[in-house]
């Protein structure tokens, strides 16, 4: 068998599989061509292939919605999008195109939920959440939307000090909610999250505060875990906790109706990928019940908030390597296009994981390398994938006809908003274009560039030179 590339990936992964195939010797994306963007675009650019979102929307509700079938549960389920995941417009519009609700985190956020309404993209009947710090700012802004005639307004409180703040510059009734603090993972830093409220204060807090005062309402609890729903000891731990709370808090608050599953369900980012998603919904569903048929209590809606499962593997990001360099006689290193600090900062800043796949050369032989970005900065560079905790890639000569095009897959969550989407880059690099794929209502494909690459004017006049 020739020791090639592809036979690599087979071996190890089995291939295709979902999202991925090959056609002509060239890797497709979502069976889109990426060797016809190339051709078409040039790189470096992202991508942003919209129907993915939708189908991500279909997935979890489904199994929601069966999951509360086959448990006989009597709650209902409701899908929130994150916007601090990615804010673009194309985004959100897709999200909402499968009726999604929205989740804030800061005061711009709500200066987005009005350009929406504005353009007829919601109504004021949306279910929106409003987590995180309230600055003096953002909180006028959530008050301004009750004012307005937004029904479905839950502040949820990060803190004691909130529920005064706001209640003061009210005078209708004012719905909310209680973030849970949880305890972190062993290897953090730190041991209880500085969000929310501490888990022994609530019940206090409740009796003490919000019970006494007759405009609030409390429906929601809220419950957060930055690692995300993972089938560990930790999860179901915090989880449980978590539930104990909500029955207690039940038993002496009538409106409390809804349990919010803060922390999202994680995506593909290897080829040898395992979640059961039907089974951890399941599992969610079936406790939550228990918990509630063992505590005579109704079984509350279950909300969750879904960010990066939502858009993360709608995106790629797509280079093509401009020289090869033997440093040496262990370390070869590939030079792209573009900068991975600027394009994909996780990938350095976290140690991020993405999917990273080569465009074409698939029938090359294959070698273990460092992928370099062109800035001057040695934490430019990617060196570590799940194969055997190093980055194998197709090999290739300096004359080839055609460079070696590499794709750093489902990279659509938090990126742009990280590196500063459209700013000024470390060492001047400027930000690739940016082409979107979607499906017109025929249901062909159509491709168009959202924003092309930064100019030099562009970044000069944001520092002032022009």
């Amino acid at each position: 068998m020739k020791n090639n590339y592809f036979n690599l990936i087979n071996q190890s992964y089995y291939f295709p599989q979902e999202g991925f195939d090959l056609r002509n010797d060239y890797l497709t994306f979502h069976g889109f061509s990426l060797k016809y963007l190339i051709d078409k675009y040039g790189t470096p650019f992202k991508l942003t292939f919209l129907p993915r979102i939708g189908d991500q929307i279909k997935k979890a509700k489904n199994l929601f919605n069966k999951a509360i079938k086959a448990n006989n549960y009597k709650g209902e389920y409701f899908y929130c999008y994150c916007t601090k995941c990615c804010h673009f417009n194309h985004v959100i519009n897709e999200a909402l195109n499968h009726n999604v609700h929205l989740e804030t985190s800061s005061s711009f956020d709500i200066d987005l939920i009005q350009k929406l309404y504005q353009k007829g993209k919601i109504t004021k009947n949306i279910q929106l959440i409003h987590n995180g710090h309230k600055t003096d700012d953002y909180l006028r802004k959530i008050i301004a939307l009750i004012d307005e005639g937004f029904t479905n307004v839950i502040p949820v409180l990060d803190s004691k000090k909130e529920l005064d703040r706001l209640y003061e510059n009210t005078k209708d009734e004012l719905t909310i909610g209680i973030r849970m603090a949880i305890n972190e993972e062993p290897q953090s830093a730190y041991y209880t999250s500085r969000l929310g409220i501490r888990s022994a204060e609530i019940i206090d807090f409740y009796k003490q505060k919000i019970a006494r005062k007759k405009r609030v309402k409390l429906k929601m609890l809220h419950f957060f875990v930055d690692s995300g729903i993972k089938d560990t000891l930790y999860y179901w731990g915090e989880f449980r906790k978590a539930l104990k709370i909500f029955a207690d808090l039940k038993k002496i608050c009538p409106t409390l109706d809804s349990i919010n599953l803060g922390g999202g369900l994680p995506i593909r980012n290897n080829l040898g990928f395992e979640y059961d998603y039907k089974y951890m919904i399941n599992e969610i569903v079936r406790n939550i019940k228990e918990v509630c048929e063992s505590e005579g209590i109704a079984e509350p809606n279950i909300y969750t908030e879904f960010g990066k499962y939502t858009v993360g593997e709608s995106g790629a990001t797509i280079f093509s390597v401009l020289e090869q360099k033997q440093q040496n006689d262990s370390e070869l290193w590939y030079l792209i296009d573009n900068s991975l600090m600027n394009t994909i900062p996780d990938s350095w800043s976290i140690f991020e994981k993405f999917i990273l796949l080569p465009v074409n050369k698939w029938k090359n032989e294959y070698s273990q390398v460092n992928i370099g970005g062109i800035s001057c900065d040695h934490s430019d560079y990617y060196n570590s994938e799940d194969l055997n905790q190093q980055t194998v890639l197709p090999r290739f000569h300096d004359d080839d006809e055609e460079p070696l095009y590499l794709g750093f897959f489902h990279t659509g969550a938090y990126q742009d908003a990280i590196s500063g989407y459209g700013g000024i880059k470390h060492c001047l690099i400027p930000s690739p274009k940016h082409i979107i794929v979607d499906r017109d209502e025929t249901g062909n494909y159509i491709d168009y560039v959202y924003r092309g690459q930064q100019s030099v004017n562009e970044m000069l006049e944001i520092l002032g030179y022009e």
